[in-house]
């Protein structure tokens, strides 16, 4: 797997820079090892937060900061490393459509699934007076699905990897460029980044199976 100082080789191989770098972590002292200290963990985190990665999500039962406004029955605390909320679930949930599907059979014996209910809950993000982070919402007990910030690049996919160096490779561009050239540069290595974001994110997408129970009239009134 690639580590960050990889990745970051790989950016500055992108606009055709051929210094390599040992260390960002500290910087081990070249200018190009400054610019990656900086520009890494700003390209990282804004691509976690362009999609729902499977490697960067997680749930967790909220802390209750108790009471909330009266439009909004519960509030909770914001995980620490919370980067996307994605959904407010109730506790026991396993996916967001499977709680309440029961099983009926057609005349032919064909299995039909009813009764379906979509579980995601409605809520607010929002800051509190003294800059808690806080979720308002009217779930109960309320389970979160959620990006979180991750710093290990053991579990980021190798599309990920690809998509991130040329993302960072166009933060690079100018300072290390510079100019004009570094400008069209870094608009290259953009068209790149985006090009590989959307194979990452197809490949990512497809990992993940969700079976949509619906909930038709003409069963329902029978």
């Amino acid at each position: 797997m690639a580590s960050e100082v990889d990745i970051c080789n790989l950016a500055l191989g992108h606009i055709g820079d051929a210094a390599t770098v040992s260390s960002i972590n500290p910087p081990e002292g070249s200018a190009q090892a400054e610019h990656c200290s900086r520009f890494y963990p700003v390209a990282r985190d804004a691509l976690l937060e362009l999609h729902s990665w499977g490697f960067a999500t997680k749930r967790v039962n909220l802390a209750s900061l108790g009471s909330a406004w009266p439009e909004w029955q519960y509030c909770y605390a914001v995980p620490n490393d919370a980067l996307n909320l994605l959904a407010v679930l109730p506790p026991l949930a396993t996916d967001d459509y499977s709680e309440g599907i029961t099983w009926m059979y057609s005349q032919t014996g064909a299995a039909l699934a009813a009764g379906g209910i979509y579980q995601p809950q409605p809520f607010n993000y929002e800051t509190l007076d003294d800059g808690t982070l806080v979720i308002y919402t009217n779930q109960e007990n309320a389970m979160l699905r959620y990006t979180a910030y991750v710093t290990d690049t053991t579990v980021f996919s190798p599309l990920f990897v690809s998509t991130l160096s040329w993302y960072l490779a166009s933060m690079l561009a100018g300072p290390v460029i510079k100019g004009e050239a570094g400008a069209a540069e870094a608009k290259r290595c953009m068209a790149q980044a985006q090009l590989m974001l959307g194979k990452a994110t197809v490949s990512d997408s497809n990992q993940r199976r969700t079976t949509i129970a619906q909930n038709t009239p003409w069963m329902t009134g029978r």
